[in-house]
């Protein structure tokens, strides 16, 4: 059976000890971060509102995609397994890229939570019910595997008979093409189209609600109501910022400048240390989950 073989990282080849422990102990910190915000929102009824049940979705999502691509980097680093199944390989592209897809549409999904909470609050609680949030939830999860699904189908109608070894640490979709024995400007140019549709307009729709967001703020006449509007917002905007960034710059832009070193660095910021950095940003910029947080400690 066709296999592939997962390079890492070109500079890093003489360090996989440091590199598991490196992994090892965000993954760590990753999951059980995320999972006290999934536990701390559960059990407390006053953070169960619409903002805090997107913000369990999204630590579900960070969970996921995560666990997608570093357990087999451990994997690699510890025991030296860097051969992957052809299905293997082709599998964990579709659910990254369609977790992460599902990240773009949650945050926007976040963005119109704000966007109503902050310039209509007396319609909030009538508009944001509970089945209109888990009506956006879902479909922000089944648009992000969804749009990807033509990604998969062409993927896998790809032939791979030459050089077998993804110049990078997980198998995504533009290392992965490099090593089709065909011509893949078809491949090029779907995947492209789908990462500007799914990132652009998803970017611009966060964009539009916080500039809409800003100028209600701004509206505000005291200087201590401005402040305490903000803050209910600024941890997803840090979320949404370092998010965004380097997924703009990984998939919309030419071909011609894709370099396994640089993406390798670049993927590392969207794939491993967002998720890690999200629990810590709304954990320390958000009053409630802090409060919620000391009392379940309290209690124990």
């Amino acid at each position: 059976m066709w296999q592939f073989i997962i390079f890492g990282f070109p500079s890093l080849q003489g360090y996989p000890v440091l590199l598991f422990f490196f992994f090892l102990s965000i993954y760590l910190f990753t999951v059980s971060g995320n999972g006290v915000i999934i536990l701390l929102v559960a059990l407390d009824h006053r953070l169960q509102t619409p903002m805090y049940f997107f913000v369990t979705n999204l630590s579900v999502l960070d969970i996921s995609y995560t666990t997608v691509t570093v357990p087999k980097m451990l994997a690699k680093f510890s025991m030296n397994l860097d051969a992957i199944p052809y299905v293997g390989c082709i599998l964990q592209m579709y659910f990254f890229l369609s977790l992460a897809a599902a990240e773009c549409y949650l945050l926007s999904v976040m963005a119109f939570d704000r966007y109503l909470a902050i310039c209509s609050p007396l319609r909030y609680p009538s508009i944001m019910t509970k089945s209109l949030c888990i009506l956006l939830a879902a479909s922000a999860w089944s648009g992000g595997f969804l749009s990807l699904l033509i990604l998969l189908i062409l993927v896998f109608r790809l032939p791979f008979c030459g050089p077998n070894v993804i110049h990078h640490y997980y198998c995504d979709h533009p290392p992965l093409l490099q090593l089709a024995c065909t011509d893949t400007s078809f491949n090029v140019a779907v995947g492209s189209s789908l990462g500007s549709f799914v990132i652009l307009i998803s970017f611009i729709f966060v964009v539009v609600s916080y500039v809409k967001i800003i100028l209600a703020i701004f509206k505000i006449a005291s200087q201590e109501g401005r402040a305490k509007t903000f803050s209910t917002c600024a941890s997803h905007f840090a979320v949404v910022n370092i998010f965004y960034l380097p997924v703009i710059f990984m998939y919309i832009r030419p071909k011609a400048s894709y370099s396994s070193d640089v993406d390798s660095v670049v993927a590392l910021l969207y794939t491993v240390l967002t998720p890690m950095m999200n629990p810590i940003i709304y954990s320390l910029r958000n009053k409630d989950i802090k409060e919620s947080l000391r009392k379940r400690l309290r209690s124990k």
